[in-house]
């Protein structure tokens, strides 16, 4: 599990968006401007260039990077059709593959796989950590971008789809074989009683997906049949997702009222939780860490301002804008920042995050500080 949220994250925050939703460009909607500079050089390059220049798309493409670094957003930016797809398929929670975590060895030098439970991986007998060697005979080296090795291994169900992988298990035994596409649901949540601490639950979201208010629900509703008396919320290295899924999580937990303020260039709007949740009563501590960004700070801060629940661990990572991502005629994408937003009490997270009620230190030895320190103030509250 551990390697699935590792992965999983790293594909969220190193991207770093808060998402809101996927919109297609109408035809044609375009401003009409002209840029004939462009064209000049564009028509300079086929003229003397000493190389052979890139294709077309390709000189696009650094065009459309070139317009939006201009802009000097950090998170407005272009993505490449098979990495526009894997991210979508990460925010929608389901998609067609083998049903494996790509991830690079410690040293750089491989690419190691992780299969999740009940996946065609993993029922093909391909082991955690095993050295991804192959794919349909190609040799995959940590010279192919991850994201590309990745789309490699998804594709459409139907009969006859699949790969060939080749693999060095972790016992040193070599695996082949034809593994089938299978439909795979990713998970986005986890819950559990915490250890010694029957009367205590434990959710870890680890990033907001389609998939993840039903999980959410889901969890809540398993825990508390167990007869809970408090929560401990682990948002620690969420790094985002979807905008309206982290509001519908935030309804389980709060009672109506302002849950984030959106500005715009020319407006300013109010977003409100919704009565009904299913844990807006007994105690909740909620961890974050400077890994914690975008969406999961929205609902931290919702949490905290609201005097719901307290923040325990390290400065959040201050990522307080909204990206619109637009879908391009080529199924490439564009990111474009439209928004910032504020916490129920007017504060600004972009640029600087949320300081938590508790501030801790993280044990080099691997003590997890954060747990110790919500179960020691979880025992000082009395439940409802």
């Amino acid at each position: 599990m551990g390697a699935l949220i590792g992965v999983t994250v790293a594909l969220i925050f190193s991207a770093g968006f808060f998402l809101r939703e996927l919109m297609q460009i109408p035809a044609l909607a375009t401003d009409g401007r002209d840029y004939p500079l462009l064209n000049e050089v564009s028509a300079l390059i086929d003229r003397h260039f000493v190389r052979t220049p890139p294709d077309e798309t390709a000189l696009e493409y650094g065009a459309i990077r070139g317009m939006l670094g201009a802009l000097a957003d950090p998170n407005t930016y272009f993505i490449d059709p098979p990495v526009a797809q894997s991210e979508s398929d990460v925010l929608a929670g389901t998609y067609g593959g083998i049903g494996v975590t790509l991830q690079r060895s410690a040293d750089g030098t491989r690419y190691l796989l992780y299969p999740y439970d009940d996946s065609p991986a993993r029922a093909a007998g391909i082991q955690n950590g095993a050295q991804l060697i192959a794919i349909n005979e190609m040799d995959i080296t940590t010279a192919i971008q991850q994201d590309a090795v990745d789309q490699l291994m998804r594709g459409e169900v139907k009969d006859g789809s699949g790969v060939t992988l080749r693999a060095l298990q972790p016992d040193g035994s070599e695996f082949s074989a034809f593994i089938a596409f299978d439909i795979i649901n990713v998970p986005s949540v986890f819950w559990r009683l915490v250890q010694d601490e029957p009367k205590i639950g434990y959710i870890q979201i680890v990033r907001f997906t389609n998939r993840t208010p039903g999980e959410v629900e889901t969890g809540l509703q398993e825990l508390e049949a167990t007869g809970i008396e408090a929560l401990i919320l682990d948002l620690r290295s969420n790094g985002g997702g979807l905008f309206r899924e982290s509001l519908a999580v935030a309804d389980q937990f709060l009672e109506a009222g302002v849950a984030l303020y959106e500005r715009t260039r020319n407006a300013e709007k109010a977003y409100d939780t919704e009565d009904g949740g299913l844990y807006t009563a007994k105690p909740l501590v909620v961890l974050v860490n400077n890994g914690t960004a975008s969406a999961s700070e929205l609902v931290a801060g919702a949490l905290r301002d609201r005097e719901r629940a307290t923040l325990i661990g390290q400065r959040t990572y201050g990522k307080g804008t909204i990206q619109q991502i637009f879908a391009l005629s080529d199924s490439s994408s564009v990111h474009i920042t439209s928004a910032e937003w504020y916490t129920p009490d007017q504060t600004r997270i972009d640029g600087s995050g949320l300081e938590p009620d508790i501030l801790t230190t993280p044990d080099a030895s691997g003590r997890d500080v954060e747990l110790s320190e919500a179960l020691q103030i979880l025992s000082q509250q009395d439940t409802p």
